[in-house]
C-alpha cells in the first residue's frame, strides 16, 4: 500500500464527541474541590447550589423572568419525555422530525402514548420537513438541531406568535451555542452534558407560563410514573423550579456545571458561546469546500448545525460502493484516527447516513479543528488506498 505521509501537528484535545462532550477549556477535577458531595440535597447548601445552577441558566441563555426552570433526572430525554407524557393529549399534535430522535419521540407519541390524533411531518436526512405545513392551532414538537443530522431550524420564524397550540422543543445540541427564541417556545429542554461538556444524567426543563396553565387544567388520560409528576392538587409543584429536584440529583454533576456555567460568564456569556461554536463549525465547513470529497449532510447553508457538524464521503469511488461497504469506509477512517489518538467518537450516529459527527460546541478549541482536519484528509486517503489495493 501507498505510505502516506501523517500530518506533523495533533490536536491537543481528540475529545470530538456529540454527548458527554468535551469539558471546558483547562478543566481539571480540582474545578469539583467545592462540591456537596456526602450531603443531602435537600439541606441548606445543596437547594442553594441547585438554585444558583438554575438561576446562572437562566441569566446566560436569556430566558424570561416567568418562565419557570427545573433540573431533571434521565438527561434531555427524561425532560422530553417529562413534556411529552404530562402536556400531549389535550388536543391534536404535530410531530416533526429529520433524524433519529425526533423519529424517537414520534415513537414515543404514536406507539407508547398512541394519540389518535398525532400528524407526523418528516424529512429524510440532510432535510427540513416543510416547515409551512405545521399546523400551530394544535401541539408541536420539534427539535432545535437535530444531533444526528446536523440540521437544524435557522431561527423561530415559522412559529406564529398568536399559536393555540405549544410548542415543545428538544434543544438538548442547541441550547447555550444557538439563539433560541423563548417567545416562541413553551417547553425547551436540553441536557448539560452537550454544548457546556457538562456531565450525563441530568436534564433541564424550561417551561413557558402557557405551559404551565396547561399543567394545571388538564389531567392526561393515563397514570404518570412519580419522576414525570409535576402537579399537585391541580397546581404546579414550584418546588422543582427553585432546585427542590424530583428525584436525588449528584451534586458532583451540579458542581461541574456550575463550573461550565461560571467559565461561560467569564468569556463573555451566550454570544461568546455562540461564536466559539461558530468558528469551530466554519473549519469545517471551510475544509469541506477546499476538499470536495468531504460534504456536509446538511444540503442547505443556513440550515447547517454549528455543534454536531454530520459529514457524508462523497468521493465517487466510496459513493459507488454498496451502502454496507460505505459505512465500513467510514468506519475504517474512523478507527485509524481513533488508533492515532487525534479524533476520539466522530463516528456517525448508528441511524444515521455513514460518514463522521464532529463535535464543534463551545468547549472545543478552534485550533484544536484545525489541527484535525489534514487527519481527516490523511484517513481519507489511506482507505482509498487500501480500497484501490482490495479491487
Amino acid at each position: 500500500m501507498t505510505d502516506i505521509s501523517k500530518p506533523d501537528v495533533r490536536p491537543a484535545n481528540p475529545r470530538f464527541s456529540s454527548g458527554p462532550c468535551a469539558k471546558r477549556p483547562g478543566w481539571t477535577p480540582e474545578a469539583l474541590s467545592d462540591a456537596a458531595v456526602g450531603r443531602s440535597h435537600r439541606a441548606k447548601i445543596g437547594k442553594s447550589k441547585l438554585k444558583t445552577a438554575i438561576d446562572k441558566t437562566r441569566d446566560i441563555l436569556g430566558v424570561p423572568d416567568d418562565y419557570r426552570i427545573g433540573i431533571v433526572p434521565a438527561s434531555d430525554t427524561g425532560a422530553v419525555e417529562m413534556a411529552l407524557w404530562s402536556l400531549l393529549g389535550a388536543r391534536g399534535v404535530d410531530m416533526v422530525a429529520w433524524e433519529s430522535f425526533g423519529e424517537g419521540w414520534v415513537t414515543d407519541v404514536v406507539k407508547q402514548l398512541k394519540l389518535a390524533d398525532a400528524r407526523t411531518i418528516k424529512a429524510p436526512y440532510g432535510q427540513l420537513p416543510d416547515l409551512a405545513s405545521i399546523d400551530f392551532d394544535r401541539d408541536v414538537v420539534f427539535t432545535w438541531n437535530g444531533t444526528t443530522s446536523g440540521v437544524r431550524v435557522p431561527n423561530a420564524d415559522f412559529i406564529p406568535a398568536d399559536r393555540e397550540g405549544l410548542t415543545i422543543c428538544d434543544a438538548t445540541s442547541a441550547a447555550f451555542a444557538q439563539k433560541l427564541d423563548f417567545a416562541k417556545l413553551d417547553v425547551v429542554t436540553f441536557s448539560w452534558q452537550k454544548v457546556l461538556g457538562g456531565e450525563g444524567a441530568h436534564g433541564i426543563l424550561i417551561l413557558s407560563p402557557r405551559a404551565v396553565e396547561r399543567l394545571e387544567s388538564y389531567v392526561p388520560a393515563w397514570p404518570l410514573p412519580k419522576i414525570f409528576r409535576m402537579t399537585k392538587g391541580g397546581k404546579l409543584i414550584e418546588g422543582i423550579f427553585v432546585g427542590e429536584t424530583i428525584n436525588t440529583p449528584s451534586m458532583l454533576c451540579v458542581e461541574d456545571y456550575l463550573d461550565a456555567l461560571n467559565w461561560a460568564e467569564r468569556i463573555g456569556g451566550l454570544d461568546a458561546l455562540i461564536a466559539r461554536a461558530d468558528a469551530n463549525a466554519k473549519v469545517i465547513f471551510d475544509y469541506c469546500d477546499a476538499n470536495p470529497w468531504l460534504a456536509n449532510l446538511a444540503e442547505k447553508p443556513e440550515t447547517r448545525s454549528n455543534t454536531s457538524v454530520c459529514l457524508t464521503i462523497a468521493d465517487p469511488a466510496v459513493t459507488a460502493l454498496a451502502p454496507d461497504a460505505q459505512a465500513a469506509f467510514a468506519k475504517a477512517m474512523v478507527s485509524r484516527l481513533d488508533k492515532e489518538g487525534v479524533a476520539l467518537d466522530i463516528g456517525a450516529y448508528r441511524d444515521a447516513p455513514a460518514g463522521l459527527r464532529i463535535w464543534c460546541g463551545a468547549t472545543v478549541e478552534t485550533s484544536d479543528l484545525e489541527a484535525l482536519m489534514p487527519w481527516l484528509g490523511w484517513a481519507f486517503e489511506a482507505e482509498k488506498a487500501a480500497l484501490s489495493q482490495a479491487a
